[in-house]
């Protein structure tokens, strides 16, 4: 039982989750339950990608996230272990924040 058992987690740590997929999870998991809006403004999560397996590390971006309380990315974490069958392995989420595309660029 137990080398079927590591066979499978290995197939799981390895799983490449298109970018598809992973934005269509995340309107989902927000809909769902929103981020909490801190200082008055809600956190929007623009999108996610996956930047890398072994383990699988998700990035997503969104307007603030030092101020992502870290209850809500286990929230996150736990709800994208359920939805991509990641069970027994560890996932990393990173948070980041997008580029202001009319932010003046300093030369």
């Amino acid at each position: 039982k137990l080398l079927p058992a590591v066979r499978e987690v290995h197939t799981r740590w390895n799983r490449r989750v298109p970018t598809g997929a992973l934005n269509r999870w995340l309107a989902d998991a927000t809909e769902r339950h929103p981020p909490p809006a801190v200082g008055g403004r809600r956190i929007k999560l623009r999108y996610a990608t996956q930047a890398k397996a072994r383990p699988p590390t998700i990035v997503i971006f969104c307007s603030r996230p030092e101020d992502l309380p870290s209850s809500y990315e286990r929230y996150l974490t736990h709800d994208l272990r359920e939805h991509f069958d990641l069970e027994g392995v560890p996932v990393r989420l990173v948070m980041r924040k997008g580029e202001n595309p009319y932010a003046k660029k300093k030369s």
